[in-house]
């Protein structure tokens, strides 16, 4: 999953080893953008105990750091009161929102888009 315009990433955790998500830097783009998208996802048996925003901070840090990104977005439908919070957990600040952005179950949803710059990132760290 390690392409140059792709970065891909398996959250597990420490003491089980059991899978609890995955994430997907993508659509990496060099030279003056430095930017990318943001997806993931998360296993149910795993949700609301912190292990998503802990394993998707250290993706972040990782894109920031080692990918030496400037940007990354995170485009989240609306509805989706879960994956709002984790964004905005890890201070990402929304941006607007994109109607009929992705097909999702044979329908154009409506995505709101989140984002963060590195230096934000750095700021909180």
């Amino acid at each position: 999953m390690r392409t140059s315009t792709q970065a891909g990433y398996l959250i597990g955790r420490v003491d089980s080893g059991e899978l609890v998500g995955v994430v997907n830097v993508s659509e990496i783009v060099r030279g003056n953008f430095q930017s990318a998208y943001l997806g993931y996802y998360a296993f149910s048996p795993h949700a609301g105990q912190g292990l998503m925003a802990e394993g998707l901070g250290l993706v972040v840090s990782d894109a920031f750091e080692r990918l030496g990104l400037h940007r990354l977005e995170a485009n989240v439908q609306p509805g989706n009161e879960k994956s709002r919070r984790l964004v905005r957990r890890l201070g990402f600040r929304r941006e607007g929102l994109s109607p009929g952005y992705l097909m999702i179950a044979g329908r154009w949803r409506d995505h709101e888009r989140w984002a963060i710059l590195a230096d934000e990132w750095r700021e909180r760290r």
